[in-house]
């Protein structure tokens, strides 16, 4: 599929490009479906361009020798990925799998490179990506080491709350990915959703979550317990 200046516009990666510059793009990405658990990319595999996704769910994670496996991101329509292996000219660090039937946007690492020698504009624009998604990271970071599951799982109920814009909100995966994305096991992010449920602050519905008591949940993300 031939990605258009439109669909281009879309992307966070490329908000704010002039639509001659998204013409320009255009002709050198594409698009491609991905089956839902197919791997875009592997750890190890050269990073031979960048992504994005225009529709469905991407989990970026790391497994480890044992089997365990720990989520980093979750890329949502619009987003950027393996952005950082394309700068560096090293492997990808980590797995890419699709989570549902989705479209995915690429580009050839020579194709952006040659792109950003021509248009320093577009260099600039990849790096306030990065930077939003490092910072984006040290939060995470911060959020796992410091805080108790229920406080996480606060945090980003709240997270969730102000990115969709409706009450109550859609979890974008199951709560399996969203254990392992918190860092914890699946029981433990049971026991802390009903937890909140039983204080009254939230009520759960399959993975629609109503925020009864917006104040009370900000107070559990912030103690950290």
């Amino acid at each position: 599929m031939d990605a258009t200046p439109e669909i281009l516009g879309e992307l966070s990666l490329f908000e704010g490009l002039s639509p001659e510059r998204l013409v320009v793009l255009a002709e050198r990405c594409r698009i491609s479906s991905v089956n839902k658990g197919e791997h875009v990319f592997r750890a190890g595999d050269p990073g031979n361009g960048l992504y994005a996704v225009v529709s469905g769910l991407v989990r970026i994670y790391r497994g480890s020798p044992g089997g365990k496996e720990q989520v980093l991101h979750f890329i949502e329509p619009g987003e950027p990925f393996g952005e950082v292996a394309v700068f560096q000219g090293d492997a990808f660090p980590a797995d890419a799998q699709a989570m549902v039937p989705s479209q995915v946007l690429f580009m050839s690492r020579r194709d952006f490179l040659d792109l950003a020698r021509q248009d320093p504009e577009i260099t600039l624009q990849m790096l306030a990506r990065l930077s939003l998604r490092l910072r984006r990271f040290v939060h995470q970071v911060a959020e796992l080491s410091l805080k108790e599951v229920p406080a996480r799982l606060a945090a980003y109920l709240l997270k969730e709350l102000e990115e969709q814009g409706s009450n109550p909100l859609t979890l974008p995966m199951s709560k399996g990915q969203l254990a392992s994305f918190l860092g914890t096991i699946q029981e433990t992010l049971s026991r802390s959703l009903k937890r909140l449920e039983g204080q009254g602050l939230i009520v759960v519905k399959g993975r629609e979550i109503g925020v009864l008591d917006l104040s009370a949940l900000q107070s559990v993300a912030e103690q950290g317990r």
